[in-house]
């Protein structure tokens, strides 16, 4: 298995469950924060939507400049943020088993201002970002759902609101 079906294979099984965060963000609380230094609910859940396809199109070039990393934008609607997520995961899909082994491995580098600040093997950024900071900001998202009194969905294990699917997959069968 390569490298980017490894990354894949972990993509798909993630993706549903990220979706089903998504989905349950009232379209009535977009732009409630929990603090006025974060994000609102509905620009941590376009972040979360975006993050995915976003990355994998992010490192299709070496070297890249660096972004701007404070600019998310405020969404109209929760539509809009499965749209947005429903053209990340088709980038994913897409982009990520176009990258072999050589690819994944390059040295992969983010410049600002003519100088590198970051220098790393490919699939180990794409690990870092598309995945495990994913899977960070969707921690976060649950906390946001929480104080909204909305039912957390189960990821890994489960919630205090909820089993995860394999579970209550067993329970119904």
């Amino acid at each position: 298995m390569t490298i980017a079906e490894s990354m894949l294979a972990e993509f798909e099984a993630q993706a549903p469950i990220t979706r089903r965060f998504l989905e349950r963000l009232p379209e009535d609380k977009l732009v409630w924060k929990p603090h006025e230094k974060s994000m609102s609910a509905g620009q941590l859940a376009y972040h979360l939507a975006f993050v995915p396809g976003g990355t994998i199109r992010f490192v299709q070039n070496n070297p890249v400049q660096a972004p701007e990393f404070a600019n998310f934008p405020q969404p109209a609607d929760r539509q809009e943020i499965l749209k947005t997520f429903d053209e990340s995961i088709a980038a994913v899909r897409d982009l990520l088993p176009k990258l072999d082994d050589a690819r994944m491995s390059e040295i992969w580098r983010m410049v600002s201002k003519g100088h590198d600040v970051l220098a790393q093997p490919r699939g180990e950024f794409l690990r870092d970002v598309m995945l495990s900071h994913w899977y960070q900001h969707r921690g976060q998202f649950s906390v946001y759902l929480r104080l909204l009194h909305v039912a957390v969905p189960a990821s890994w294990g489960p919630s205090a609101d909820e089993q995860p699917l394999f579970a209550q997959q067993a329970q119904s069968a």
